[in-house]
Parts: structure tokens; C-alpha cells; sequence
């Protein structure tokens, strides 16, 4: 299996020029080929380009002090970009042309198969990067102990800071899914309570307001100052801050939550939503986006593929209407929160419901080996429990198992 481990760099100056400088000229490189591209009918593939990297040494003589596996990850990167712009075309989607990079549009250099080591001095973990050389490092987390490393991503954040991204490998396959669902779950997102789940468990959103309320004055003192000035790029990097505490928390608590259906179910049931689209909604459209539903989404799909859990995306069109006892569909606006069904009588939260049906759709969907049942007829929850996000960040994703919250308050 394939991971990403990320680790602060703390580099001296003469390393940040150094990682600055080699930034720039893979820049550079890029648009190079990107020109080559635009110009020529004989650049068929990156290969072919990649292969034309030791001639171009000759006359440019800064690439002899970039380690060859970087450079041909700049090549390799313009040609990834120029297939998903292609696939997009394919889609039906109106785009442009790849255009050339502006030295803040290019942040980062890989290394790929060789040119990096992690050494041990002193009890001090280093990385190794060739060309460059060795750059203290936060090792805060172990590898595993049979990971092999692939590749090694420098990049330097808006903040100014620079980190690494480890790719590793480990022997390890993704464990087998189960012959038969025992214990599954629907999961209905929301923006009041960010999940609603057919267990009866409702968690809150994070609430962020604090930090964006110190994103917005620093938005606002950075409207004041003149553009370029000293006192303007250090208002920058505190903007750029305070954008990183907000992705930060929220990532932090979408990590939690993830894991945590993604370890304690055999199946995970949610809505194939389109996120994007939602977001371009009149209404409400920034609760929307700051939801990040499509990260959270991703997040435990890749985490039920890791731990051996169903994941299913079901077609999301009257999850909300249609009642999860009888089927029958029953219009409603959205200030509605109680479904009650004029056909059977069958009442219940408006996203307990949805929920219902969401996990109905997915054991349908999965088929073989699960309850032929309903949701509503075998795991019909008698309340919903509502856990605060806090609870969430502060002691991990398993606070929302009653037993470990008393664990922890104990």
C-alpha cells in the first residue's frame, strides 16, 4: 500500500535560498518544455522529452546542480497537467491551454527512486537530498517499519514555511472486505450537524468562527497597506497563517471522523454528491463550501479502502423525501427538519431519515452477504445522540462510542 507522510523541513537560510533557488529553476524547466510543447509537433510523450534533458545541460549550465530525478519530475509534472486537461475536454468541460508559471505559481520539486536518505545523527533525524544537501527535520511520527520511500516532495508553503512529503511503500495489501455486512452505517452530511448516520449518531460542525473572524482582520489590515511593500509581504504571511490554522482544524477534525467510521463499520453508505455544484448554489454557498464535504468524502473513501470497509456512494435524488419505512416520497422544504410520513404515519428527523434510506441504497447495492431487512425494521434508533465537534478534536474519532467518552472524562 501507498502513503504520504508529511514532516516540517526547519532548513538555515542557506538551505531556504538553496530550496528557493532550486524551486525557481524547475520553474524555469517547466516552461522550457511547456514552450517546446506549444511549438513543436514532436513532443509525443514525456519519455521522449525526458530524454532530451541531458543535452539541454550542455548550454544551461544551472541544471548540472539539480539532481537528474527532479528535473525529470518536471517534465513528467507538465505532462500529467496536460492529460487532466485533456480528460476535462473529454467531460465536456470548456478549458483553455496550459499556461506558463509565474515564479509564485511553482512551489515545490520531487525526487523520485534515488538522490534522498533519512539519516540519524546524534539522535537528530536528517534528510538527505542530493545537490542540496542535509536539512534538520520534525520527525514527529515514525515510518513504518517495512515502508520503503519512493519519492520525496520539497514544498514551501504560502506561510513561508517548507515541509517534505515521504511516498512510501509497504508490502502490505489492503485487507480483504467481508464475506457478509454485519454492522453498517448510512451517513447523511449536513451543514447544522455535519453528520447524521443511521445509528442515531448526529455530530455538530466544527465551529470555526474564531479563526475566521482573525482571517477576515487580517484580510482587512492587508487591503491597507501598499502592495509590495515589507509591511505588506509580512501582512501576507500572517494572512497566510491564518488560512492554515482554519484548513488545519478542519482537517484535523474530518481526519477523526473519518477514521472512525472507516474502523468501527463493515459498511459505509453516503451520497454521491456532486460538491462542486452545490457549492455554485445561491444560498448560503460559503457554509457550504467551508463544510469541505467533498474532502471529507474523499478522506473516508481511502480510509475504508485501507481498512478493509464497503464504501458506497449512492445516486443522492429523494434521499430526503422519501420515507425510509414505506418508500412513499414526500415533498418538503428545507426549514422542514421532521419527516412525517401521510402515508404510514412513520415520523422521525429529517436526516435520521435520509440516513435510513442512504443505507438502504448501499446494502442494496452491495448486495450479497447483507441483511435482507431494512434498516428501519432491524437498526431503527429509539433517539439521536448528538456529540459537539470538540469532543471530536480534542480525544480522536472513537469519543463517538459512549464507552470511550466516559473513558476519557474519567
Amino acid at each position: 500500500m501507498n502513503y504520504n507522510y508529511r514532516y516540517q523541513l526547519n532548513p538555515s537560510d542557506d538551505l531556504r535560498e538553496r530550496f528557493a533557488w532550486t524551486v525557481d529553476t524547475c520553474r524555469q524547466v517547466y516552461n522550457h518544455f511547456l514552450h517546446r510543447l506549444n511549438r513543436h509537433d514532436d513532443t509525443s510523450s514525456s519519455y521522449s522529452e525526458q530524454k532530451r534533458l541531458p543535452d539541454l545541460k550542455d548550454w544551461w549550465n544551472d541544471l548540472r546542480d539539480v539532481h537528474s530525478k527532479v528535473l525529470q519530475k518536471v517534465v513528467q509534472r507538465l505532462y500529467d497537467n496536460l492529460s487532466t486537461l485533456n480528460s476535462r475536454k473529454q467531460n465536456g468541460y470548456s478549458v483553455g491551454e496550459l499556461k506558463w508559471k509565474a515564479p509564485g505559481e511553482y512551489q515545490s520539486f520531487t525526487y523520485s527512486q534515488s538522490g534522498f536518505k533519512l539519516k540519524n545523527t546524534s539522535g537528530r533525524t536528517r534528510l538527505w537530498l542530493s545537490k542540496i544537501g542535509d536539512i534538520p527535520i520534525t520527525f514527529h511520527r515514525d515510518l513504518p517499519d517495512d515502508a520503503t520511500i519512493k519519492t520525496v516532495t520539497v514544498k514551501r508553503e504560502p506561510t513561508g514555511k517548507w515541509y517534505a512529503i515521504l511516498g512510501v511503500e509497504t508490502p502490505d495489501d489492503p485487507p480483504e472486505k467481508p464475506d457478509e455486512v454485519t454492522d453498517a452505517v448510512g451517513i447523511d452530511v449536513g451543514i447544522l450537524k455535519y453528520v447524521h448516520d443511521s445509528d442515531g449518531t448526529a455530530v455538530e460542525s466544527p465551529d470555526l468562527s474564531d479563526e475566521r473572524e482573525r482571517l477576515e482582520r487580517a484580510q482587512r489590515n492587508l487591503s491597507r497597506k501598499e502592495h509590495g511593500s515589507n509591511n505588506w509581504e509580512e501582512q501576507r504571511k500572517t494572512v497566510a497563517r491564518r488560512h492554515a490554522d482554519l484548513k488545519r482544524k478542519r482537517r484535523d477534525f474530518l481526519h477523526k471522523l473519518s477514521a472512525y467510521y472507516a474502523r468501527e463499520y463493515d459498511l459505509v453508505a453516503v451520497e454521491d454528491l456532486d460538491t462542486k455544484g452545490l457549492v455554485e448554489l445561491p444560498g448560503n454557498s460559503r457554509s457550504r463550501a467551508g463544510a469541505s464535504w467533498g474532502m471529507f468524502l474523499r478522506m473516508l473513501e481511502y480510509k475504508c479502502e485501507r481498512e478493509g470497509t464497503y464504501f458506497v456512494a449512492v445516486d443522492p435524488r429523494g434521499t430526503t423525501k422519501e420515507c425510509a419505512s414505506c418508500g412513499v416520497e414526500t415533498d418538503k422544504p428545507l426549514w422542514v427538519r421532521k419527516h412525517s410520513c401521510p402515508s404510514c404515519g412513520f415520523e422521525a428527523d429529517r436526516d435520521a431519515n435520509a440516513s435510513w434510506n442512504i443505507l438502504s441504497r448501499g446494502l442494496e447495492q452491495v448486495g450479497a452477504g447483507c441483511p435482507e431487512s431494512t434498516p428501519v425494521e432491524t437498526a431503527l434508533p429509539t433517539g439521536t445522540h448528538s456529540v459537539p465537534a470538540k469532543r471530536v478534536i480534542e480525544a480522536g474519532s472513537p469519543t463517538l462510542k459512549e464507552r470511550t467518552a466516559s473513558a476519557v472524562s474519567e
